[in-house]
C-alpha cells in the first residue's frame, strides 16, 4: 500500500487548460456540462502533432469537446478531447454518466500537449481521444486515428501484452481485483457498451484496459 501511495503521489498533479476547479463536498458537485465545436484555425495549429496530411480522417470530420470530469482530487475540472463528429453525442453521454457516478479521471487534455506522443500521454495518466498514429507494434491505423477510440486513466488501466506493460507505472495495476481508484469500473464499461463501443480489457491475447473503441480491435 505504501508503494502504491508513493506511485500516485509521484504523478504530476492534475490541472485543466481552462482552470475550472470547483470545491466539491461529498454530496455536491456542479452540474455536468459540455460543449462541441469544429476544428478552427487556432485549434488546427495546436493539433499539429496529432493531425497531419495523410491521416485517414480530415480535420473537418473531427470535433473538439469540452466536458466536466470528476478529478482524483475530488473536485470538478473542465477537460478537453477530440473525437469524430459522429461520436460526439455518444462520448458526452459516457462521460456524463462517469461524472455523475463520481468516477475519478486524473487529467483530460489533447495529446498535442505531449507533442502527439502516446507514450508521454500515457505516462502523464492522460485521458484522451483522437491521435493520428499506428497501432502498437503494427502498421494499421489505430482507431484513435479516426477519432473513434478513447483511453482512460492509462496508469490505472495499462496495456498488457506478455511481459510488456505500458505505461511502466501501470505495473502496479496489472492485478485487476480488487478495483482501486481510477481503474475502469462496470459503470464505465456499461456506459461505453450502451453506445456500442468495445473494451480493450476484454481482448483475448492482450489487454488494453484503458482502451474503448467503436471497433473491437
Amino acid at each position: 500500500m505504501l508503494a502504491l501511495t508513493a506511485l500516485l503521489l509521484s504523478l504530476p498533479q492534475p490541472s485543466s487548460p481552462a482552470g475550472l476547479a470547483t470545491p466539491a463536498a461529498a454530496t455536491t458537485l456542479p452540474t455536468f456540462s459540455s460543449s462541441v465545436r469544429t476544428i478552427d484555425a487556432t485549434l488546427a495549429t495546436r493539433m499539429r502533432y496529432s493531425w497531419r496530411a495523410g491521416c485517414p480522417v480530415p480535420r473537418s470530420d473531427l470535433r473538439y469537446l469540452r466536458m466536466t470530469y470528476f478529478g482524483f482530487d475530488g473536485v470538478a475540472h473542465r477537460g478537453e478531447m477530440v473525437v469524430h463528429r459522429t461520436a460526439t453525442t455518444k462520448i458526452i453521454s459516457v462521460f456524463r454518466r462517469a461524472y455523475n457516478a463520481r468516477f475519478p479521471i486524473y487529467r483530460m487534455r489533447l495529446v498535442d500537449d505531449y507533442r502527439g506522443s502516446d507514450d508521454a500521454s500515457m505516462a502523464a495518466n492522460n485521458t484522451s481521444g483522437f491521435n493520428c498514429r499506428r497501432t502498437s507494434g503494427g502498421t494499421a491505423w489505430s482507431q484513435h486515428s479516426y477519432g473513434r477510440a478513447v483511453d482512460i486513466n492509462p496508469v490505472q488501466n495499462p496495456y498488457v501484452s506478455g511481459g510488456v506493460v505500458e505505461p511502466p507505472a501501470g505495473k502496479a495495476y496489472v492485478t485487476r481485483s480488487p478495483l482501486r481508484k481510477g481503474m475502469v469500473t462496470w459503470t464505465v464499461r456499461d456506459a461505453f457498451a450502451d453506445i456500442g463501443w468495445y473494451w480493450g480489457g476484454a481482448w483475448r491475447y492482450s489487454k488494453d484496459y484503458q482502451h474503448f473503441s467503436s471497433n473491437n480491435r
